[in-house]
């Protein structure tokens, strides 16, 4: 029997959320693609602050928080406090940078660095992980949606599909940030408004409450995972097209960083409600619900939170409680359908199919990449039954390929080049894989120290370490490369990714000096070193050839 007053609540978030996309889409002053992927950068310090704290807080979050409440306690509520702190690394590391080369997306400084060949090949790490996140989170809404309407999980997830493709493909990135606000005031008020009520039920067993472990712990066999899992979260969660967007629409880079470490604190207060419900879910007495009549598991743990507020709220409450949950979700999906669709339209299409598109033509161009994204999203949320371990697996070759080769290409830029690009995208890549995932039917290769062989874990810090390799490995190879062909030790013919033409043309030393007079040499050796600093760039314009570096 569906469950009126959820289908009710759903529908008419759906719908002020789609108002309020629409409304937002008016705000674009013209058409260019700066303006719908970076909302012109306009953002002030209110909207800007919600939006970057609805970088993490969707779906997955809030779900995620009630469920590792209630199956492991707070030791192992990584995910609130890894990604609030990946806001506050991402402040320290990259807003800068980011902003003073004048970057529209994630990709730009590594096309600028290595060409859009090369570039375009950091694409795949992104495309997985922002199709295979939505595609998940698509999923969770379906299950949860049985939970809360018991409507079928197609219809819940093609209509969560329309209405995100809808606004989003008027308004752009316009669209997904007061979107943003809306949803993370319906995440707030919704599960504020339902925690009291789940506090005092009857069937809450007051004695039970009190004997909760709710900290958790951590055995010492599992250390190496537990760091494993925190580095991934922080550091993993910052090479993301969609934390990028947010901070480069925002007005001016101050601001921009201020608000990257502002919304670390957001972040992990918009966790505390789930999380409490996810503790009191452990001391109800279940099978006395009269409308539920079962007892809970940890298997029934990814559904804790729909589940609370279905049954041990009035109706009424649940209303908000449920649609909160669904705006959640639409806050995570319109985001990485939007970065997706930039980061095509811009990195590929612009700049290696289509090289002459006009501004008009690359609007277009994301636009029908948006409801493309969504329709195949939505396919894969239905017909891929391992698409939660597929996203997994995808955060952790962001991790592992992308975030080294953006640290080093932001700031050790003079230093590395597309040699020691490939072969770090390589060494970290085949590590991981190689590394196993059992969910996937992945085999595990290599078993590190302390691999469980019982569960088919690793518990060595195995993503950490690939990610390592392939930071050394870019160093090592580019820094070789390097001494190659600069000392002519290999002959610059070689050099097939054209890495140092142009370096042996202006090299000081093939400039002879003999002859010249003092003024002269002076001259002449400022005009050299000028020249090297115009090839070589400057860290925060990472090689940018227009020099639109400011």
């Amino acid at each position: 029997m569906v469950f009126v007053a959820g289908l009710i609540g759903i529908i008419v978030f759906y719908l002020a959320i789609l108002g309020v996309g629409i409304w937002a889409s008016r705000k674009a002053k013209n058409n260019s693609e700066e303006e719908l992927m970076l909302a012109g950068k306009s953002l002030g310090f209110v909207v800007g602050t919600l939006t970057l704290v609805a970088t993490w807080v969707g779906g997955g979050y809030i779900n995620g928080a009630s469920e590792v409440m209630f199956t492991r306690g707070l030791l192992w509520a990584q995910v609130p406090v890894g990604y609030s702190l990946a806001l506050l690394a991402g402040a320290l590391l990259f807003v800068k940078p980011m902003r003073d080369a004048n970057c529209i997306t994630l990709l730009d400084p590594f096309q600028r660095k290595y060409g859009n060949t090369i570039g375009a090949f950091l694409f795949i790490p992104c495309i997985l992980g922002d199709l295979f996140w939505v595609g998940s989170i698509l999923n969770a809404l379906g299950s949860s949606l049985v939970v809360i309407t018991e409507l079928s999980p197609i219809m819940s997830i093609v209509l969560s599909v329309i209405f995100v493709a809808s606004y989003t493909s008027i308004g752009a990135m316009y669209s997904v940030t007061y979107t943003d606000v809306v949803q993370l005031f319906l995440i707030l008020f919704g599960l504020v408004l339902s925690v009291p009520f789940v506090a005092r039920n009857e069937y809450i067993n007051n004695d039970k409450l009190n004997q909760v472990d709710w900290v958790g712990s951590i055995a010492p066999l599992d250390l190496g995972e537990w760091i494993d899992t925190m580095l991934l979260l922080i550091f993993g969660g910052i090479p993301w097209q969609g934390y990028m967007q947010r901070i480069l629409a925002i007005r001016n880079t101050k601001t921009a960083q201020y608000l990257s470490m502002i919304s670390t604190f957001g972040c992990a207060i918009m966790s505390v409600p789930s999380a409490y419900i996810g503790v009191v879910a452990r001391a109800v007495n279940w099978d006395e619900v009269p409308t539920f009549h079962r007892n809970v598991t940890s298997m029934d743990g990814s559904d804790i939170l729909p589940i609370v507020l279905r049954h041990l709220t009035p109706a009424a409450i649940g209303f908000f409680g449920l649609g909160a949950i669904s705006a959640a979700v639409m806050s995570s999906a319109d985001s990485s359908v939007l970065s997706f669709s930039a980061m095509f339209s811009r990195n590929l299409y612009k700049n290696l199919i289509r090289k002459k598109a006009s501004s008009k033509e690359i609007v277009w161009v994301l636009r029908i990449t948006i409801l493309c994204i969504s329709v195949l999203s939505a396919i894969i949320a239905l017909t891929v039954p391992s698409v939660y371990y597929l996203s997994v697996l995808s955060s952790d070759l962001i991790y592992v390929i992308l975030f080294p080769q953006l640290l080093l290409v932001v700031h050790w830029n003079n230093f590395v080049n597309s040699y020691g690009c490939i072969f770090s995208y390589l060494v970290g890549g085949t590590l991981r894989i190689l590394g196993g995932e059992h969910a996937l039917g992945l085999p595990t290769v290599i078993k590190y120290p302390n691999y469980d062989h019982v569960k088919n874990r690793q518990k060595f810090p195995h993503r950490t370490f690939a990610m390592l390799c392939s930071l050394a490995a870019h160093i090592l190879i580019s820094s070789i490369t390097h001494v190659l062909f600069i000392k002519k030790i290999v002959p610059i013919k070689y050099d097939f990714l054209h890495c140092f033409e142009e370096e042996e043309k202006t090299n000081p030393s093939s400039v002879s000096l003999t002859n010249l007079t003092r003024d002269d040499k002076k001259k002449n050796k400022k005009i050299i070193k000028t020249q090297k600093e115009f090839r070589n760039g400057s860290t925060t314009a990472f090689d940018d050839p227009a020099g639109t570096s400011k």
